[in-house]
């Protein structure tokens, strides 16, 4: 039993939506309509593009960036700007979970080297905030974005006039707090960890192309399942070690979800009561619901019951502010410092809390009105 509680409490989401799914299971017995449930082109690029991301972060690429980067910075803004701008704009590419596990760590080894522990919490928790926002841009920023852009099957280009707004706000609010609450005191940039090794650009070119490969599927250029070709027969060339760090965690609630709402989908009634509560209602909705089961599953759970993709998006994706479960990728950051110091918990949640509310209240306006 504790061994099950243990798990419970490390993989909480999965744990509930294994419940739901199997609960499910006992009102549509599993039949034939089951494999349909699955989103195959989802769950195959997100676990590609963990792979290929992990390969990136195998060789040292993420932390050259802030080393090199680090090099220019001349005072504490400057050092904060860096930190949460490195977690804005790589987010949008690498996921905001790879951002902050990234990132997180190299912010507090430099507020250790440049005398920045008293706004050790506030740039954590601007960082954590810049990850999910940045994230909102693209399609493979986050999963919820991932999922949406396949199931609704809008173009890039729509997919960007939804997100780009909310994501140039978002800037351009988190450039505004730093310059309010960081001042130009001098800073040494200080030893980041010794001279990186060089980077070999024969395996950067590599993983770059299996990326571009990941991109080519995700534009509908390239089916899922030669994708999926790609990126085992290079990786099980390269390093097979790299399979070991996907997030399977993450695939697997992804596929106990989509069973869930299979088969809720069967009861037309519920369905449509459902479809009818939210009418009108979804995007604040998908905040609500974010808030208490995290961004991912509500995204999952509501396109069940509606097609209303881009309140889907935008409420999902705005939803990651607010509480700490609101984005599962805040709890990265959390844990991190949580290890740095048990008595460090306290002020962090407080002041992760305000900051996440107030950027959550601004962004609302615009996305209520």
């Amino acid at each position: 039993m504790k061994k099950l509680w243990n798990f419970f409490r490390r993989e909480t989401v999965l744990s509930l939506a294994f419940i739901l799914a199997v609960l499910s299971c006992f009102l549509v017995p599993p039949d034939g309509q089951y494999p349909g449930y699955l989103d195959k082109d989802t769950l195959l690029t997100l676990f590609c593009l963990m792979t290929v991301v992990a390969g990136f972060q195998e060789m040292g690429l993420f932390r050259r960036v802030g080393q090199t980067l680090l090099r220019r910075i001349r005072s504490q803004r400057q050092l904060a700007l860096m930190l949460v701008f490195l977690c804005f704009f790589s987010s949008m590419f690498i996921t905001n979970d790879v951002s902050l596990l990234t990132f997180v760590p190299l912010g507090l080894l430099l507020s250790d080297l440049t005398g920045m522990d008293a706004s050790l919490c506030r740039t954590v928790t601007l960082m954590t905030i810049a990850a999910n926002l940045g994230s909102m841009l693209t399609p493979i920023g986050n999963p919820q974005n991932l999922y949406l852009y396949s199931v609704s099957g809008i173009s890039l280009g729509a997919f960007l006039a939804v997100t780009l707004p909310y994501t140039v706000l978002s800037g351009v609010l988190l450039a505004l707090s730093v310059f309010l609450c960081y001042r130009g005191t001098p800073v040494a940039a200080g030893d980041t960890g010794g001279e990186a090794e060089p980077l070999d650009r024969r395996r950067l070119l590599g993983w770059l192309v299996l990326f571009a490969v990941c991109l080519l599927e995700v534009l509908g250029v390239m089916p899922a399942e030669v994708m999926l070709a790609v990126i085992l027969a290079a990786v099980l060339v390269v390093n097979r070690k790299l399979l070991l760090r996907v997030d399977y965690s993450l695939l697997a609630t992804f596929v106990c979800l989509f069973v869930f709402i299979g088969n809720m989908k069967r009861f037309p009634a519920f369905h449509s009561l459902v479809a009818q509560v939210l009418e009108g209602h979804v995007r604040l909705a998908s905040v609500g619901i974010s808030q208490i089961i995290s961004n991912v599953p509500a995204a999952l759970l509501l396109s069940g019951f509606t097609d209303a993709w881009e309140d889907l998006l935008v409420g999902t994706n705005i939803g990651g502010l607010g509480t700490l479960i609101a984005s599962m990728a805040s709890l990265i950051s959390y844990k991190q410092m949580a290890r740095r110091s048990g008595d460090i918990r306290g002020k962090y949640l407080g002041v992760f809390t305000l900051w996440n509310v107030i950027f959550l209240a601004i962004l609302l306006v615009p996305a209520l009105l």
